[in-house]
């Protein structure tokens, strides 16, 4: 879908009118599990789809219909699909593209449920599947066949912020006739678009910025075939029985209607948090997309148009200055999640990544000490601040 309005517009006004009441500002929230019809003959022809009407809010509901050709609007795709949890929505969309004697590669760091469902849980339904360096093109070009039916990966990537070049690795993809899945969580449709890019599919964790506000848990796949989507939605979505409550799809609604100004504050804080991390002598690496002297910073240029809130950094000295450190915090609250309002603070491998190893740690090179932060919508002096008063004490 090719945008016709501005970022800003669209995410206030687009697929307002599929579901708005007479004169209402606001679309309506279509709290009903059925929909009920004139005869027989009506529901002879909303079965066959040969119109747009509703049956059951498990396969369609008409404020979920207005969040999904939001989400689409926003990404760039011909439509969406909205889940009830992110992880919902990663789930579906990869067993809808991989079947048992298939193979999923994935880029090797990742949220921690989805690395389990990627490495052990597929295992189960007969589909292999690899963990590797996507960064490293050559190595993904080496493990490509014809089993392999998806690349899986985000970027930026949770917890220690890799980015993927989405155009290299879709060419590739493109070879082997593979489908390219990216979860854009971190960047959100704001800052990066994946589908302009070369991905087949986009996946999102609507729980994060889509909400901004910590009251939803909910996931999003957006697509250009609609074809593809209508198997998600009523193959998998609705099968799988994923569905979204069409309460917390409003709530997406409200949330979207300030996601540029809330992207915009968060990073404009994260910019300056991450400056001081980087200048402070107690921190050993940090770890944010905005820095100009990442090896990957051309990528990062060329593929986003900022650069996010999210920062992982690791402090010098042993786990327990760590530990010290994010217990002493007082305005970042210690919570799994991210792009809330509040912001939050994280110890990936002791909860969201606990089922990585030493040695797959080791191996990605990645630090036990790690601390990831979700910049929030405080003052960007009041957050340095109650890190300075944290780092004083260890």
């Amino acid at each position: 879908m090719k945008k016709d309005k501005d970022f800003d517009t669209l995410a206030i006004h687009a697929g307002e009118k599929e579901a708005k009441a007479k004169n209402a500002l606001n679309n309506p929230i279509y709290m009903t599990s059925t929909f009920t019809f004139e005869n027989l003959e009506h529901a002879e022809k909303t079965f066959s789809f040969e119109n747009d009407d509703y049956v059951y809010t498990r396969g369609n509901n008409p404020t979920l219909k207005v969040l999904e050709k939001k989400m689409a609007a926003l990404e760039n795709g011909c439509d969406a699909v909205a889940f009830a949890s992110g992880m919902a929505a990663i789930s579906s969309v990869i067993l809808s593209e991989a079947g048992p004697g298939n193979k999923v590669l994935a880029h090797k760091v990742l949220y921690g449920s989805s690395y389990n469902f990627i490495k052990n849980i597929l295992a189960e339904n007969k589909i292999d599947s690899k963990l590797l360096d996507f960064t490293d093109l050559n190595k993904l070009q080496k493990n490509m066949n014809e089993n392999v039916s998806v690349l899986y990966f985000e970027t930026p990537a949770n917890p220690n912020l890799d980015v993927i070049d989405i155009k290299k690795v879709s060419k590739i993809a493109n070879k082997y006739d593979a489908k390219v899945i990216v979860d854009n969580t971190f960047a959100t449709p704001y800052f990066q678009n994946p589908l302009n890019l070369g991905a087949d599919i986009v996946v999102h964790s609507a729980t994060k910025y889509i909400s901004g506000h910590g009251d939803v848990v909910a996931g999003i796949a957006v697509s250009n075939n609609q074809n593809y989507i209508h198997k998600l939605k009523f193959d998998y979505m609705a099968e799988y029985g994923g569905v979204l409550s069409p309460f917390n799809g409003w709530l997406l609604l409200r949330g979207l209607k300030t996601l540029s100004l809330r992207m915009n504050k968060h990073e404009e804080n994260a910019l300056k948090i991450a400056d001081f991390l980087k200048n402070n002598p107690k921190v050993d690496n940090v770890y944010y997309p905005g820095f100009d002297d990442r090896e990957d910073f051309k990528i990062i240029e060329k593929q986003m148009s900022g650069y996010g809130a999210m920062i992982s950094f690791e402090l010098k000295g042993d786990i327990e200055k760590t530990k010290a450190f994010v217990n002493s915090l007082n305005l970042f609250q210690l919570a799994v999640s991210l792009g809330d309002t509040e912001s939050l603070i994280e110890y990936p491998f002791a909860m969201t990544h606990r089922d990585y190893t030493q040695e797959e740690l080791n191996e990605l090179g990645l630090s036990k000490k790690l601390i990831r932060i979700s910049v929030g919508l405080e003052s960007a002096k009041d957050l340095i601040s109650d890190l300075e008063q944290a780092l004083a004490k260890i």
